[in-house]
């Protein structure tokens, strides 16, 4: 498989823990998935539960329809969109945090763009060359509410053993200091995993962190850099590499669309919360039977 990022990339990516691969993304890919998001939105329906995204009380919001949307897509609710009566401020589109975790496996246009021998050429030339794609998300960073998430490692949330997630990042509208763009800790990577979230047990049972090593993660944004990046750039993101996100309170959205993947080869415990069914396994980025 041909080479497809550069020396400078793939060095720093095992030196940093991430790497910025600028121009991966055209104009009509990224018109495609954000007119895509949008109608994905407009056709969801909420159920009587309003499900709330953020990092801050994982545990409080883990219900069925996140703990089963491994397997589906599922939209999540900005912390502050609704008002004091419950009701949406501002219209559903405008309301949403996220779209996940499967549509790179369950929408042709997400599918198109995930599985390319672009990506899997990506994950090879930093030693991943067995990528299986684990999970999507498309995040939105509303403008004036779009919620902090707050300094984590993505290895806490999707384990392996060994530890082999990586997060491919696609700025679909600049990401600036303004409305929210990444923050990273540079070579945090080589650092202890710090905790785990963990399953209970079936989708009612709720649950937990499990605590690795009590040492901090670096301080946000005191400790962190800022990833400020045009439209269109791929950021990698090392699975063990603290990172951050302030609020957005600008005028401006910040779309953006993640696909994490796993070593084929490594062990993926029955208690991380993305599960899938026996009928829906996962799929390499370098197989050719693509949706």
């Amino acid at each position: 498989m041909a080479q497809v990022l550069s020396d400078e990339q793939i060095e720093a990516f095992h030196r940093d823990g991430f790497a910025v691969v600028h121009d991966m993304v055209g104009p009509e890919s990224r018109r495609r998935l954000m007119e895509r998001a949008v109608e994905l939105v407009e056709q969801w329906q909420p159920t009587g539960e309003q499900t709330v995204f953020t990092t801050e009380e994982q545990e409080r919001t883990s219900n069925r329809e996140f703990l089963s949307s491994g397997s589906s897509i599922w939209c999540f609710f900005e912390s502050e969109a609704f008002d004091e009566r419950g009701e949406l401020r501002q219209p559903k589109h405008l309301s949403i945090n996220k779209i996940g975790h499967a549509q790179h496996d369950l929408d042709p246009i997400f599918s198109q763009f995930s599985y390319t021998d672009d990506l899997a050429g990506v994950a090879a030339d930093i030693g991943m060359a067995d990528a299986l794609a684990l999970q999507s998300m498309y995040i939105f960073k509303q403008p004036g509410i779009g919620g902090e998430v707050g300094c984590h490692q993505d290895s806490t949330f999707l384990y392996t053993d060994p530890l082999t997630v990586t997060g491919f990042w696609f700025a679909l509208e600049d990401a600036t200091l303004d409305n929210g763009c990444l923050w990273a800790a540079p070579g945090a990577h080589r650092d202890p995993l710090r905790k785990v979230f963990r399953r209970l047990g079936d989708d009612d049972a709720g649950t937990e962190f499990e605590v690795l090593d009590p040492s901090p993660l670096p301080e946000a944004p005191a400790d962190l850099v800022p990833l400020e990046v045009p439209a269109g750039t791929m950021v990698l993101l090392d699975g063990r590499l603290p990172h951050w996100s302030d609020v957005n309170r600008s005028e401006k959205s910040r779309h953006a669309y993640t696909l994490h993947c796993i070593s084929e080869s490594a062990e993926y415990p029955s208690w991380n919360w993305l599960q899938r069914p026996a009928d829906m396994p996962l799929r390499r980025l370098d197989r050719c039977d693509r949706a």
